[in-house]
This record gives C-alpha cells, sequence and structure tokens, in this order.
C-alpha cells in the first residue's frame, strides 16, 4: 500500500475516533470544571483527518501514485468523515437533519454516476464548483465542531454550511447535466 492510500485509510479511521469523542461519557479528574473536555477534540480530529485528504491527494499526483485502490478509498473516505461530521452536528442539535440529508443525498447520487461511467471506462473529475462545494463545507464542519469553544464558530460555521449547501445544490445539477448521457445510456 501506498503513502496516499495509506493516508486515506487512516481517515478512514480517524471517522470511529471522531464519534468515540462524541460520545465518551468517562468523568474526568474535574468535569465540573471541564464538562466538555472531550467535545473539545472533535475540530482538531476532523482538521487532522482533512489534512490527509489534502496530502494524499497531493502525493499521489506529484509522485504518480494514483491507484485504483485510491480512486476507491479516497472518496468513501471523504464521505465518511463529511457523514460523521454531519451526524454528530445532528446529535448535538447544531445542523438541521434536512440540510445533511441533501448534501449525503447529493453525494450518493453522484457516486452513483461515477460507478456508471466507470462501468462505462469513463472517468468523470470533479468539477470546480464540486471543489468549492467541499471547501466550504469543509470550512463550515471545522468551524461548526468547534461549538465547545463557543457560539461564535457555530454561527460563522452555519452561514458558511449554507454556502455550501447551496454549492451542493448547484454543482450537483451541474453534475447530472453534464453528465446525462452516461446516465441516459445506461437506463
Amino acid at each position: 500500500m501506498n503513502l496516499p492510500n495509506k493516508l486515506s485509510f487512516i481517515r478512514v479511521l480517524l471517522v470511529p475516533v471522531l464519534v468515540y469523542f462524541y460520545y465518551i461519557q468517562v468523568p474526568i479528574w474535574n468535569s465540573a470544571l471541564y464538562p466538555d473536555f472531550y467535545l473539545k477534540f472533535l475540530a482538531p480530529i476532523f482538521v487532522v483527518a482533512s489534512f490527509t485528504d489534502f496530502l494524499d491527494g497531493y502525493i499521489a499526483r506529484k509522485y504518480n501514485l494514483v491507484t485504483t485502490f485510491g480512486k476507491f478509498i479516497d472518496p468513501l473516505a471523504d464521505k465518511l468523515l463529511v457523514m460523521a461530521a454531519l451526524l454528530i452536528l445532528n446529535d448535538a442539535g447544531i445542523v438541521p437533519m434536512w440540510i445533511t440529508l441533501i448534501i449525503l443525498s447529493r453525494e450518493f447520487i453522484v457516486t452513483g454516476i461515477r460507478l456508471i461511467a466507470v462501468g462505462e471506462g469513463k472517468v468523470i473529475a470533479a468539477s470546480k464548483l464540486g471543489k468549492y462545494k467541499t471547501a466550504s463545507t469543509m470550512i463550515a464542519l471545522v468551524l461548526l465542531l468547534m461549538f465547545p469553544y463557543g457560539d461564535i464558530f457555530a454561527t460563522i460555521g452555519v452561514y458558511i454550511l449554507y454556502l455550501g449547501l447551496a454549492l451542493t445544490i448547484i454543482s450537483g445539477i451541474d453534475y447530472f447535466i453534464k453528465n446525462k448521457i452516461i446516465i441516459m445510456e445506461s437506463i
């Protein structure tokens, strides 16, 4: 397994760690003073996991280490990470479920279209709109996961998440329109 694939795999392994730190209920030495001690690890874990996404892609392209496994594990790891963060934020009452449903639905639809394309020997590259969507959503999730540090992060994060949501819808429609021939051929 090459380095980019190892980094993607690390990202997959960080997903249950993120969830664990959200749900951990172990009392610490002075839990009255630090009631949200473990929650303060959410944003740093998410940042580390997100950085592995940037790093694995950079290394894979720069050193020509792109593999079939990497093409599978990288987007899967991204989706698992985003899904876990959104579900944590739903449970915490910070992000409404309808936003999560729209974002995850778009991800599954796009993944389905990509699988159809791969089955026909075609590769669909990510669009600029999709990259902007991903960047804004990741920034929003980092800020939203900083909720134990103060409400200001959640407030700013919600506005950026709405931008990410708009880009999710627009890029999803754009993706469908640009690839409707592939979709229609598979029916």
